[in-house]
């Protein structure tokens, strides 16, 4: 983590600490924030010729950003920005995107929440198109031969996370920071971004697959709290996470260089939502913030649109001319 305290003029500073305290943001998502805007500081202080122009762009301090800086910035400078990030620095539209939103949100908090701006340059501003692709999961069958092919140390604990991933298609570190203290009769609270807890309903698979987790978890010597603890009786890692989800994707046969943790969680979505789930339910289900999220995985209605199509009654139908 960076220390934004120190590194940041007084604007920024409450800025990012009115996120982490009142929005409630992880200290993550807050840092993110200080990247993307010392990014953007330092680009504006090269353009209103704050800063020598032959500065190394990364050593440009933003400490004497102020208002002013701020209050001078122009729509146009957002677009230099942009193009800068991507004819310098390479990054892709999603990228971009991300940056744009720390702005906007700045300049919202500057002009709406504490009135110190009068004028909000960026209010018309629209984020770079991002380039849409339909996220990679895997199969029912590749699902079931991931499950079965576990074995070896710590099948238990590998299955139990495997088993979660693709039912409750909860983030890795949500499945990471899952306490014992979480785990009800048929349901784990889980504490998603944003500090924003949910509840996620267990079936008997993942309610079978804690419980023989927690038969030999109990034997062991171990980090009391988590859950999900390794071998050297610590709070399982994400990194260990990643690594254990690919070792097995492997022994199972499936391509572990286009799979992850992640689509797991994207199986878990796809599954469900071909199953019958609706949009809304899968989004409470994801912890998603926005329904936009969510409907990317509606992609798999396709199927479903193609099968109606030919349950047509009029499917078959040919006239003479065209037999």
């Amino acid at each position: 983590m960076h220390d934004y305290r120190s590194e940041s003029p007084e604007v920024l500073r409450d800025f990012l600490t009115y996120h982490e305290t009142i929005k409630g943001h992880s200290k993550k998502t807050v840092d993110e924030y200080f990247l993307d805007l010392r990014m953007f500081f330092r680009f504006m202080k090269l353009q209103k010729q704050k800063s020598p122009q032959d500065s190394a762009f990364d050593e440009i301090p933003i400490k004497d950003v102020d208002l002013d800086l701020l209050r001078s910035v122009t729509l146009s400078d957002v677009y230099e920005f942009l193009s800068f990030l991507s004819r310098e620095r390479g990054l892709s539209a999603t990228s971009r995107a991300r940056k744009i939103a720390a702005i906007r949100s700045l300049y919202k908090y500057l002009t709406v929440k504490t009135k110190q701006l009068e004028e909000n340059p960026v209010i018309d501003l629209d984020p770079p198109k991002a380039k849409k692709t339909l996220p990679r999961f895997l199969s029912l069958d590749e699902s079931k031969t991931l499950l079965t092919s576990v074995h070896g140390r710590n099948a238990e604990r590998d299955y139990c996370i495997l088993t979660l991933f693709l039912n409750c298609g909860m983030r890795i570190s949500e499945l990471a920071g899952l306490n014992i203290s979480d785990i009800r009769a048929d349901s784990l609270r889980v504490l998603g971004k944003g500090n924003k807890e949910r509840v996620l309903y267990l079936n008997d698979a993942c309610v079978a697959a804690i419980n023989a987790y927690l038969e030999i978890r109990k034997n062991i010597e171990k980090e009391e709290k988590a859950l999900f603890v390794t071998a050297k009786h610590g709070r399982i890692e994400r990194s260990t996470v990643h690594r254990l989800v690919k070792k097995h994707l492997l022994e199972a046969g499936i391509d572990s260089t286009k799979y992850s943790a992640h689509k797991l969680r994207h199986t878990a979505a796809t599954l469900m939502l071909k199953n019958g789930v609706d949009v809304r339910t899968l989004q409470e289900l994801l912890g998603h913030e926005n329904l936009n999220t969510t409907q990317i995985y509606t992609h798999v209605e396709s199927e479903s649109l193609r099968d109606a199509a030919q349950r047509s009654p009029l499917a078959d139908f040919k006239t003479d001319e065209n037999n």
